[in-house]
């Protein structure tokens, strides 16, 4: 039988790899999880959308009636940040149940736990209709992995559900909002700061579309589950020296939409409220994901996370968003679930750190629905 690392050993190896995004390089990272599938029987292809940049595509079992089951999650993290850690941000910190590092919650932990869990029930796989897995690159940086899987490869094939090993503490989730990340851009004349009559000012133009988007109004009724979508204006930036009228101002605006929502007629009505001498350019558009708690997968989901969350899980959502959106395009609506073992409010916090004992509760969570697909 073939030889693999433990869930969190397996994290510290994946840890060890510096996938901070921006630049990424992810490809060593990926190199080394599709050396340990291939050995167990997996087929694996690679994808780099740029140099360095690998997402991969790992495959097993036989063509049948029924799809595989899908799993995914990336390697890219966040930066580190201006604090200085106090534990080693790659994986050699591993204290008191804790195992530190930049992503070590979102989401190295996740992805080692669905892969442990697959190499373990390879044997059955092999014999079954198997299972997915897509382990992306540049997720952080709006999806990018997944994007280029989704658009210029016929790599993703099919599933018939898809779990998706973002940090929940286990807990299952049944969806998220969408993203949609635009630049508001304005313009105007530059001129000398002691004679403005002779310039437009951007400024001006932009803190009057800031006031608009203050008291915007979406026209839609709160999500069930989800709430109300969200409009925020993270970044304002205009001005070369203080001794000129600016000529340029870029607002930079998250909004956070709900199921159901339309983003390109979310776009005509931002448009609208803000009028014409504003630009709209967008940077982020995924969508919101969605799947009916009742449906039977999902109840068996909640079933095998209950005893390792304490309860019985009730339907949740979460506040991020994550590569499901676009694979969401390709799998056709199948039931998608987020649970994974990070910590949700670690996530890209200094001294980012996964629990080892919710490590090992998703590999046992995997397993079992693995098992049961099987």
């Amino acid at each position: 039988m073939t030889q693999f690392p433990d869930a969190v050993e397996l994290t510290q190896k994946l840890l060890s790899f510096n996938t901070i995004n921006p630049p990424g390089a992810e490809h060593e990272c990926a190199a080394y999880l599709g050396a340990l599938l291939e050995a167990a029987g997996f087929r694996v292809d690679y994808a780099a959308f740029a140099p360095t940049r690998t997402s991969i595509v790992a495959r097993i079992g036989r063509e049948m009636d029924k799809p595989p089951l899908g799993f995914t999650g990336h390697i890219d993290t966040v930066p580190l940040g201006a604090a200085q850690w106090k534990r080693d941000a790659f994986g050699a910190s591993l204290e008191g149940g804790r195992l530190y590092g930049r992503g070590a919650s979102d989401m190295k932990s996740g992805v080692a736990a669905f892969v442990v869990a697959a190499l373990a029930n390879a044997e059955r796989l092999r014999q079954s209709p198997g299972a997915t897995l897509v382990i992306t690159a540049d997720e952080e940086c709006g999806c990018g992995g997944a994007a280029y899987l989704a658009r210029h490869t016929n790599l993703l094939g099919e599933v018939g559900a898809l779990l998706v090993g973002e940090p929940t503490a286990n807990y299952p989730l049944v969806g998220h909002k969408g993203a949609l990340w635009l630049e508001a851009r304005t313009s105007g004349v530059t001129a000398h700061g002691s004679m403005p009559e002779r310039g437009d000012n951007a400024i001006y133009k932009a803190v009057r579309a800031v006031d608009r988007l203050r008291d915007f109004d979406f026209g839609v009724e709160p999500h069930h589950l989800m709430g109300r979508p969200t409009l925020n204006v993270g970044t304002l930036h205009a001005g070369l020296n203080i001794n000129s009228v600016p000529d340029r101002a870029t607002i930079g605006i998250d909004i956070r939409t709900i199921p159901g929502q339309d983003h390109a007629g979310l776009r005509t009505r931002l448009q609208q409220a803000l009028g014409e001498s504003v630009e709209i350019v967008p940077m982020i558009d995924v969508e919101a994901i969605y799947s009916d708690p009742a449906e039977p997968w999902m109840q068996r989901v909640f079933e095998a996370a209950a005893p390792h969350v304490g309860e019985r899980p009730q339907p949740r959502s979460a506040t991020y968003f994550t590569d499901a959106a676009v694979l969401n395009a390709v799998y056709r609506d199948v039931p998608i679930c987020v649970l994974g073992p990070g910590e949700p409010q670690l996530a890209h916090q200094t001294d980012e750190y996964c629990l080892v004992d919710r490590v090992e509760q998703s590999v046992a969570i995997y397993g079992e629905l693995i098992r049961e697909w099987s």
